[in-house]
């Protein structure tokens, strides 16, 4: 559902409000390290996020990343729709051309209506979690879940 690059986001925003104390910036080697997520490619969704106002990202020797807003005001949809956009929750779920949320009825895919609710329950998931709340329950873990 999600590509991996939007849960290299995920898990990259996760370890920052985990980790980043203080407005501390974490440099890019020590999160691709800590999550085992090639340093060149986790640099260029961390850089993407930033552009998009999600992180703050600063060069030099104590540069590095951190959140732009604070935990509890990022939900998962907003790092979706930076990095995959919301066609997940727009097209049709088997690929059919003529099939959209805005399609005519006799244009919609046969399990369009059996979908509908599914995916506004998914909406709404990743609208209302927070960061913050993935955050605390890993805390809350202690090591039982790792990112």
């Amino acid at each position: 559902m999600l590509s991996n690059t939007c849960k290299y986001a995920i898990r990259g925003v996760i370890y920052l409000a985990l980790n980043s104390k203080d407005e501390k910036k974490i440099g890019l080697k020590e999160v691709s390290k800590e999550l085992d997520i090639p340093s060149p490619f986790l640099g260029k969704i961390l850089q993407i996020l930033a552009k998009n106002k999600l992180l703050i990202s600063t060069k030099g020797p104590n540069g590095g990343f951190a959140l732009a807003k604070s935990p509890q005001e990022i939900t998962l949809l907003n790092i979706i729709e930076i990095i995959d956009g919301l066609d997940l929750f727009n097209n049709c779920v088997i690929g059919l051309r003529s099939c959209s949320a805005n399609a005519k009825p006799d244009l919609q895919c046969p399990i369009h209506y059996k979908y509908v609710p599914i995916n506004k329950q998914i909406y709404d998931l990743f609208n209302n979690e927070t960061i913050y709340n993935l955050a605390k329950e890993i805390e809350a873990s202690e090591g039982k879940i790792g990112l």
